[in-house]
């Protein structure tokens, strides 16, 4: 039964989505403080090659290279979230130039590739991967076997990651703060909270989640690397928080859609259905382009949970 197609889809999906439900959850939580992060694509491939870069150079055992080179990646995406946050809150940059200029920095054809080049990365197999954990002995059980008690560490960290938002958000005062410094920074400001502040700290947050996504590619999913490793899935990340509403937990539901949409064409390929390739690589960004244009338009961002302070630099009233 576990071999099933259906089976196989789903743990797919998990896979396939986990790296999106990292950086969707990052970029949830700068544009909850109010700020807008497009460079969530670079952020992510300079993640996946400094990570990988770590693996390749470190011969220790397996267990603590993976924890040095995801706390790498996590350190590198945090950088370039800090470069995001001066540039937009100290200098009040407009968001959308800062983070394309971010994305282009890090991209296939920027940091990321000049990083790889130089340590001669392309084309080596992966030293060190990310493996999938028999928890309590529990992977052969019927369907929820593979699903929930076979997956790799990173994937039960981003259901911690994702438990630990939503009670943040909603359970915490801090999280109270955080959603009236995006929705009212004056209003915020006027009641003691530290607006600048809420917003540094979640947008380097954000980027150290995008790092962290980065990274799964590049020590989970494919251990290797290439240019472009990510493949856009830095913007599907930013879909995924429109069709969540902002808010976790459908954001989990949203990554796994995605996750299953991108494993489409690997899983039928895989059991011999010979259908057009090309088709099922587009169908994420379809998808994507779908989810923006049905929630693009002013009345529905107030309706579905936009922070109303989005994309807006604040100017402290004296």
């Amino acid at each position: 039964m576990n071999h099933a197609l259906v089976v196989t889809l789903l743990a797919s999906a998990v896979a396939y989505g986990t790296p999106l439900l990292l950086g969707g959850l990052g970029e949830l939580l700068a544009e909850r403080s109010g700020i807008l992060n497009l460079g969530l694509e670079g952020m992510m491939l300079v993640g996946a090659v400094v990570g990988f870069w770590i693996s390749q150079s470190n011969p220790g055992p397996t267990s603590v290279t993976l924890a040095l080179a995801l706390l790498g990646a996590i350190a590198a995406g945090a950088l370039m979230g800090l470069v995001h946050a001066i540039v937009t809150i100290a200098f009040e940059a407009n968001q959308v130039v800062s983070g394309l200029a971010l994305t282009i920095f890090g991209g296939a054809i920027g940091l990321s590739s000049y990083l790889a080049s130089s340590a001669s990365l392309g084309g080596q197999p992966g030293h060190h991967q990310f493996q999938p954990i028999d928890v309590f002995g529990l992977k052969d059980l019927p369907v929820v076997g593979p699903l929930l008690f076979h997956q790799d560490a990173m994937v039960y960290l981003s259901w911690a990651l994702t438990l630990a938002t939503v009670w943040y958000l909603y359970h915490s005062r801090f999280g109270l703060h955080l959603r009236s410094v995006g929705e009212s920074p004056h209003s915020a400001d006027s009641m003691g909270v530290n607006v600048a502040a809420y917003r540094y700290v979640h947008t380097v947050v954000g980027g150290a989640f995008a790092g962290m996504a980065g990274a799964y590619f590049s020590l989970a999913l494919t251990p290797s690397w290439a240019d472009g490793l990510t493949a856009g899935a830095g913007w599907i990340a930013l879909g995924l928080v429109i069709f969540a509403f902002w808010r976790p937990g459908l954001l989990v539901v949203g990554a796994y859609l995605f996750g299953l949409v991108t494993s489409l064409g690997f899983t039928l390929q895989s059991r011999g259905v010979k259908l057009p390739p090309e088709l099922f690589a587009a169908l994420p960004y379809l998808l994507t382009i779908v989810v923006l244009v049905l929630v693009s338009s002013v009345w529905s961002r107030r309706r579905l949970g936009a922070p109303a302070g989005l994309g807006q630099p604040f100017r402290r009233e004296e």
